[in-house]
């Protein structure tokens, strides 16, 4: 399921529904999928996820089995149109992720400004193992992805842990400034 999608839409359902949403969300949070939205989509007015919620709140976050980190592995949401906003806007810059080595190579649409990357690293100097963020072109080791060769890169060595912090560095960097403008730009998908 987790490892040819790109974003997961999850509704209200029964043991199978929330089999998959804990999987997504437990392969994130432990670094063995790749980082990609997770909307939890209910019908207007509908509390599913909120009770839901309540009861990670209550059981699992209280007494120190997940972290407050992990909750930003999703989002949980009461209309479509909002749902598609939020899958769409994590690839507003960021357009995919991989490993080479210890090194952590964040494949980006555009490029970033400089006090765009100060920004990233000032806000995420928790994240980093050694070293700082930098931009860089596409490692020698990603020869293998020759479609993807010509997109920046952010490259940053970073602790093997509290993922959902990776997720807010997506964030961040799809909100960061660009070099250039992105109206009108449409982004392939990963």
């Amino acid at each position: 399921f987790v490892k040819e999608t790109h974003a997961a839409a999850l509704f209200p359902g029964g043991f199978g529904t929330l089999d998959e949403s804990f999987e997504v969300l437990t392969l994130m949070q432990t670094g063995k999928a790749r980082i990609i939205p997770v909307v939890l989509l209910d019908k207007p007015g509908g509390d599913y996820w909120e009770t839901w919620m309540k009861f990670l709140t209550q059981h699992l976050y209280k007494i120190s089995f997940i972290s407050e980190d992990d909750f930003y592995f999703f989002k949980i949401i009461h209309d479509v149109k909002a749902a598609v906003k939020e899958i769409t806007g994590f690839y507003r810059i960021y357009h995919s992720a991989r490993w080479v080595g210890e090194k952590l190579v964040i494949r980006i649409a555009h490029s970033l400004t400089a006090s765009a990357v100060a920004e990233l690293n000032d806000k995420f100097a928790d994240v980093l193992r050694r070293g700082s963020i930098v931009q860089s072109n596409a490692l020698p080791q990603e020869k293998n992805e020759p479609e993807i060769r010509t997109l920046p890169r952010l490259v940053l060595t970073p602790h093997r842990r509290s993922f959902g912090r990776f997720r807010q560095l997506i964030d961040a960097i799809n909100r960061a400034e660009c070099t250039r403008s992105l109206e009108g730009s449409a982004l392939s998908r990963p």
